[in-house]
């Protein structure tokens, strides 16, 4: 038995999808009870996922059928059950760009003219036997449509700017005293530097937001919401953690599915690697691809009971634009909305992928083979065809790499001062090491310090280089980076983007002015390099630390600058914001034969208003 529901929206498609395709919060908002789920390995190397729910003595158990969407567009989601009163269910969502034609009536209109979305919601049931059929007879589609409509106003009101939360969902029960110490939390946390004047607005979230938006949190997902910038929402989060409003977790995620296959309390006990029973692969952890820092309520504030609301959903992948079953031998069609940019094309079950670097226009013919993925001739723009021409049917995924942006990845984390200076016995197990694949590196030394000892005395010198340290440290997390370590009186610091790294550098240079007027009888010259690469992550003297070649390039780099300047490697220079923000600046190109390395490395040297030129012989 099949009945569809119809919902008018003041919103395009855009506006309307993340709403209703969050499965995962519409089920929950619905009062759809938690339910426990189970895999099962197929004998091609795959898993079948399975359901089960209880409702008082009557138990229900379900096969999941691989769910389908495209993006902004549609979803189908199908559960054939193995007991209970229905063979099958199947939903289905379809949304449909409308724009007003002068009367006030709505019409179908192209995506980009769209002012509104006609929604359609179909509920196909097939029942099992007479208690199927009475429970269909008695208004089962009927009460649906009643709480599917309710939802669906709310949510028609929250995107259209009426309302601040999507759907009602009670909270849950709190006493007076869970409040009392959850604000007294917060107003700690405040009190810091890292508070940014959001503390308050979290500990009331944890109390009271749906459990689907709290189960899983993601500080840079939040930040825009919010209106924080990352490193703020970051520094938010891990103070909330050190505090014991909330509990983190490192997930090592599968590098296919981006599913979270292990996870951890702490980086020491971080597995070497995971296995995906879904895509049957065996992966390493890599800071920077697939261990993502992720945080829920500390139990004290809040806890959950066992299961899940959906098994997933569109929006718990949103990196995922199409995900659309193949039959065998055939092919579909799908109208579909894709920006330019870096895609990837495989499928859900096991086998392999195809990178596409996608320059707009016409995408390509996506080309399910046996032991391949490739592409052909392009659809029509605004489309694409998918054709399956291996001996089973296949799921095809079109996925976003650029999926990271929302990720605090661990080598995104461990870059910020916040992390180190908070959760500093956070290292990995001695003997370990993870690959990172890019981290930008700043060295700076003073320069003319051995004669600074001699002339002001030992403890005159270790204040300021004290002071010194303090000014730096203080750029460095500014700017998104943090200082890993002090060597005698030199800094090593790290940085996720080079940007951030030289903007760092451009700071302390024209800033070491205003520390030389508070010092001055003992004013000061800083000599700083830097340079982006991979490297590992080790931990050394308990600390979390770096190793490996483009470490002692960036300490060479510094060697070669005289003080007051900037020596930056080309792969700095080589990033498109970091060059940018060298336009007419006086920048000169330089090779020098660095210690380590066979050949001259080429580097740009970058004057600023405090660069001290110092002739041959000068000691630096």
């Amino acid at each position: 038995m099949k009945r569809t529901f119809r919902w008018q929206f003041d919103s395009p498609p855009e506006a309307v999808w993340p709403l209703l395709a969050d499965t995962v919060r519409f089920n929950e908002a619905a009062g759809v009870p938690r339910h426990a789920i189970t895999e099962t390995r197929r004998p091609d190397g795959g898993s079948v996922q399975h359901g089960r729910l209880q409702f008082g003595p009557l138990a229900v158990t379900w096969r999941e059928v691989p769910l389908n969407w495209v993006w902004n567009h549609w979803f189908r989601h199908s559960r054939v059950f193995d007991s209970g009163p229905f063979r099958e269910l199947t939903a289905t969502l379809t949304l449909t760009p409308t724009a007003a034609d002068g009367t006030g009536n709505l019409t179908g209109a192209p995506a980009e003219d769209a002012t509104g979305t006609l929604a359609e919601y179909d509920l196909d049931v097939v029942p099992r036997g007479l208690l199927g059929r009475l429970i269909l007879l008695a208004g089962f589609h009927r009460q649906n449509g009643r709480r599917f409509g309710r939802l669906a106003a709310q949510a028609r009101d929250f995107a259209g700017g009426r309302r601040d939360s999507v759907f009602d969902i009670p909270p849950p029960r709190r006493s007076p005293q869970l409040s009392r110490r959850a604000a007294a939390i917060a107003a700690n946390v405040e009190a810091t530097p890292y508070g940014h004047g959001a503390a308050h607005r979290l500990a009331t979230f944890l109390l009271n937001a749906a459990d689907s938006e709290v189960e899983r949190l993601r500080p840079l997902a939040l930040a825009r919401p919010w209106s924080l910038q990352p490193r703020e929402a970051t520094e938010l989060f891990l103070e909330a953690t050190k505090a014991g409003l909330l509990d983190m977790r490192w997930d090592v995620l599968c590098p296919r599915c981006r599913v979270a296959k292990a996870s951890a309390e702490s980086l020491d006990d971080l597995p070497r690697g995971a296995h995906c029973s879904t895509c049957d692969i065996d992966y390493d952890s890599d800071f920077s691809q697939n261990v993502e820092l992720s945080f829920r309520p500390a139990p004290a504030i809040r806890d959950f009971e066992s299961g899940a609301f959906c098994l997933a959903g569109p929006m718990s992948t949103p990196h995922i634009k199409v995900h659309v079953t193949v039959l065998a031998g055939d092919s579909v069609d799908l109208a579909v909305d894709l920006s330019p940019g870096l895609w990837r094309l495989r499928t859900l079950e096991p086998g392999p992928s195809h990178d596409l670097d996608w320059a707009g226009g016409a995408f390509p013919e996506v080309v399910v083979n046996d032991g391949s993925i490739t592409t052909a001739a392009d659809a029509a723009a605004g489309h694409v065809r998918l054709t399956n021409r291996s001996r089973q049917d296949r799921t095809v995924v079109i996925e976003d790499r650029t999926w990271t942006r929302d990720a605090l990845t661990a080598d995104r984390v461990t870059t910020l001062q916040a992390f180190r200076s908070l959760f500093s016995d956070q290292v990995l197990r001695p003997g370990d090491e993870v690959s990172i694949s890019h981290v930008s590196l700043m060295f700076t030394d003073l320069r003319g310090s051995t004669a600074l000892y001699g002339r002001v005395g030992d403890a005159t010198a270790y204040r300021l280089v004290r002071d010194h340290f303090a000014f730096l440290a203080d750029i460095v997390r500014r700017h998104d980076g943090a200082v890993v370590k002090t060597i005698g009186d030199a800094v090593m610091a790290s940085f996720h983007q080079p940007a951030d790294a030289l903007r760092a550098a451009l700071a302390i240079q024209a800033e070491v002015a205003t520390f030389n007027h508070a010092h001055p009888d003992t004013p000061i010259l800083i000599r700083l390099g830097l340079h982006a690469g991979p490297c590992i992550a080790v931990t050394l003297n308990d600390r979390l630390d770096y190793f490996g070649s483009t470490v002692n390039l960036a300490a060479r780099l510094q060697g070669e600058s005289q003080g007051g300047d900037i020596v930056l490697s080309a792969a700095v220079r080589a990033d498109p914001e970091a060059d940018a923000l060298l336009d007419g600046l006086p920048a000169a190109a330089d090779q020098a034969r660095l210690k380590g390395f066979d050949e001259p490395v080429p580097f740009v040297r970058l004057a600023t208003g405090q660069s001290g030129m110092a002739p041959a012989g000068t000691p630096r």
